[in-house]
């Protein structure tokens, strides 16, 4: 993957991540009235606002597979709640609430569409990325080499 695409993946990513920060910060004093006696939906939106915050934080400034992972999930996790919770009648459950909302809505849409990009461009990320932060390691590089390590006498190898 070149530099540019990788770059590309990551600011889409943390910008659809950003989009769900605000639109979840912003609309969850209006979801506080949907609750159990546990949880109110507003109080799941701010968890997925913070959640959101971490993981563009996290892929921003370590861009790394683990992070992508995270950021994917993350994104994937908000998209489908929020194709569920439009399609399906999920009744209340355990500390959940009835959050069923058949209505598409602006922020609603712009929301699932940030969410939807953000976990796109992690899962590429996450399949393009490399294991190590340095790349693959080769065994022939020298410090790793159990040969190529050792000097042989009289003789010094640069480091």
């Amino acid at each position: 993957m070149t530099l540019a695409l990788r770059i590309l993946l990551t600011a889409i990513a943390v910008l659809g991540l950003a989009y769900d920060v605000y639109v979840h910060f912003h609309l969850a004093a209006n979801y506080d009235p949907i609750k159990t006696n546990i949880l109110s939906q507003g109080d799941l939106f701010r968890t997925e606002g913070a959640a959101a915050a971490l993981a563009a934080l996290a892929l921003l400034l370590r861009p790394r597979r683990y992070t992508a992972l995270f950021a994917f999930t993350v994104a994937a996790a908000g998209v489908t709640a929020v194709l569920v919770y439009r399609y399906i009648n999920v009744k209340s459950f355990g500390p959940f609430p009835a959050m069923y909302e058949p209505i598409w809505y602006p922020a609603k849409i712009r929301s699932a569409y940030a969410e939807g990009a953000a976990a796109l461009a992690a899962a590429a990320l996450v399949a393009t990325l490399p294991f190590h932060k340095h790349g693959l390691r080769r065994p022939t590089d020298r410090h790793d080499h159990p040969i190529a390590s050792r000097t042989r006498p009289g003789r010094h190898l640069p480091e």
